[in-house]
């Protein structure tokens, strides 16, 4: 067994490395925020806005229920937070919504909630960077017809920074984040203490979308409101996914930042409901409702420019949520059997690798299909993460009824009932504007979680798992070596074979056209003067076909010797450096593949690094 090189330290006399515990790669209560939070806090940007734009269609009077739909809102979002601090208690090992239901409401029902949560997550990547992308082409509006490639580059770079570790990730977003909670707050109370202006300089010149003859607001209308503006609670769950990301006490950890991320949210949502409806603000084409605030509260200076700026910055880094829960996640499915083991692999810094790889490669998909709109993925966005809510909390009720610990089980009964209907209510308005995708989408992910969880029951079944396997024995060893001309790597596979097998073999295949058969005579004569010690078997083949020879020699060879364990040493040559590879004619491949399909025997690929001294 061989050891990676040590660190320059490490060589000195009686120098001992203390034992990594990881802990110096987990987030702490403030970090986690930065890393986890950014979904949510983003939120802030368009949840009010789209309560706004819905209430519009009623008129002046619509917009009256501004600060009413966003209380119902907070005290939905309080009824969340109090129910995920009870999730990460119960469930320290993370997985949110995916643990609780596999628990206590059953394996497929834990499937719709994990899948439900994908959806959202993969989801919330797209819609971060193409919203950010969109606040910064709306103040450089050259840029718009480049809007994707500067997607793209975004999501690149988040990837980059959460490749290297999920403290690093927050490291680096924590100074953003806190920029732009400062700056929100600050517009907040400023506004409170100003009067309303007449108008605001940013909104001038652009026309408003209020509707000048509806008054009448009905229930249905605020329902639609109420579902509109729940897209700013998407986030808010990712911390309870992502619990074993934190140091030491995890739970305890997560728990402080969850209330801390409700406290910060529920203060920015309710103070600028509150500034909406002090100033009288109406939604007007191109310029957002965040931006009109922070005019009116602020002025139009420099003080403008930074929450401008701070809002682009963070909604475009929001996708950084679900690059700190998803991994998490899939790490629980893959030791669950519902998704490729490498998805519970980690890497240096603790970093589930290849989930953030592929959360990459889906949403840049989706940035591709989109053509980087945001207006493509919203109607998208906030279905799966009430449904994974509503799971949530029905699974805890059983969870504390068990325990019978009534009052933390009427608690979670009340946040299964709202956001229960909360998804009736969201699904149902965005139905027609592009949510029934994800009602079939949920569907076919939860089949492929079973797909995946078949196949690795019908591998377990042939390994074995779980049995006490049959002793070892010897057994007489047979290996041959596919050659075709005398060559270094010829004597390499030679060396290795004789290392492996009580028998070797060398076979080459022989076509009944001239040029080949004169080929093959000179390789024999060649072998002969070699005298390596190892027979060469002539395998004539009627057809232009490499495999097929191979292949029936072998099946020949295990009728006429049953006992005998027959490996098949492939050599190839493996160059130094990628692109030479094309160069290569594939034989080893093609005998591979034949063998592997068409026998049981035991196929050993020998690589020749040709750059090796």
């Amino acid at each position: 067994m061989t050891t990676a090189p040590t660190a320059e330290k490490d060589a000195l006399p009686g120098a001992e490395e203390p034992p990594d515990t990881g802990a110096r790669h987990k987030l702490t209560a403030v970090t986690g925020l930065a890393a986890l939070s950014l979904d949510a806090m983003a939120s802030v940007a368009y949840g009010p806005e789209a309560i706004v734009l819905v209430l519009a269609a009623a008129g002046g009077h619509g917009l009256g229920f501004t600060l009413p739909v966003t209380l119902a809102i907070a005290g939905l979002l309080a009824v969340l937070v109090a129910s995920y601090r009870q999730v990460i208690a119960a469930f320290p090992d993370g997985g949110g919504s995916y643990a609780v239901a596999r628990t206590h409401l059953g394996r497929r029902t834990s499937l719709v909630a994990a899948g439900s949560l994908v959806l959202d997550y993969v989801l919330n990547v797209a819609v971060a960077v193409t919203a950010g992308v969109a606040a910064l082409t709306s103040a450089f509006p050259g840029l718009y017809d480049d809007r994707l490639w500067i997607c793209l580059a975004v999501l690149v770079l988040v990837t980059a920074v959460n490749l290297r570790g999920i403290v690093d990730s927050a490291r680096a977003f924590i100074v953003p984040t806190a920029v732009f909670v400062g700056a929100i707050l600050a517009l907040i109370v400023a506004g409170l203490f100003r009067d309303a202006p007449v108008s605001t300089e940013a909104s001038a010149g652009h026309a408003s979308v209020l509707a000048d003859n509806a008054t009448t607001v009905g229930a249905l209308l605020l329902l639609k409101a109420f579902a509109s503006g729940c897209s700013a609670l998407t986030g808010v769950e990712a911390i309870a996914n992502a619990v074993p990301s934190f140091r030491a006490p995890a739970a305890r950890r997560a728990m402080r930042a969850e209330v801390a991320l409700g406290a910060l949210l529920g203060v920015m949502l309710i103070g600028l409901s509150v500034l909406i409806s002090r100033f009288g603000l109406q939604p007007v084409e191109g310029v957002t409702v965040l931006a009109q605030l922070a005019d009116a509260s602020l002025g139009h200076n420099a003080a403008f420019y930074v929450v401008q700026f701070a809002t682009m910055v963070l909604l475009a880094l929001s996708a950084n949520t679900s690059f700190g829960g998803l991994p998490v996640l899939l790490k629980l499915l893959a030791r669950d059997n519902y998704v490729p083991h490498v998805f519970g692999l980690k890497a240096d810094r603790q970093v589930h690798r290849h989930g953030v790889v592929w959360l990459a490669v889906v949403s840049a998909a989706l940035l591709v299909f989109s053509g980087g709109d945001t207006n493509t993925l919203v109607p998208l966005f906030a279905i799966g993460v009430f449904i994974g809510f509503t799971l949530a909390q029905t699974g805890m009720v059983l969870h504390w009824r068990a325990r019978r610990q009534w009052g933390k089980a009427l608690l979670n009964g009340l946040g299964a009932l709202l956001t229960g209907v909360s998804a009736v209510v969201v699904t149902a308005a965005k139905f027609h504007d592009g949510a029934w995708l994800i009602v079939i989408a949920l569907p076919v992910l939860v089949l492929a979680f079973e797909a995946v969880h078949r196949a690795y029951g019908r591998l377990d079944e042939r390994l074995g798992i779980g049995r006490i396997p049959e002793a070892p024995h010897r057994e007489r060893s047979l290996v041959l070596v596919p050659v075709s001309s005398l060559t270094r790597l010829t004597s390499e596979a030679l060396t290795a074979a004789v290392s492996l097998g009580d028998e070797v073999r060398a076979v080459t295949v022989c076509h009944p056209d001239p040029e080949d058969r004169a080929q093959t005579e000179a390789l024999e004569r060649d072998w002969a003067l070699w005298n390596p010690g190892v027979p060469l078997v002539r395998l004539p083949s009627e057809r232009r076909s490499l495999g097929r020879p191979i292949t029936a020699y072998v099946r020949a060879l295990r009728e006429t010797e049953p006992d005998t364990r027959v490996t098949v040493l492939v050599p190839e040559a493996e160059p130094e450096h990628l692109w030479q590879r094309l160069l290569q004619n594939q034989r080893g491949a093609v005998v591979a593949h034949a063998v592997r399909r068409d026998t049981d025997a035991v196929i050993c690929r020998l690589r020749f690094r040709l750059g090796a001294r």
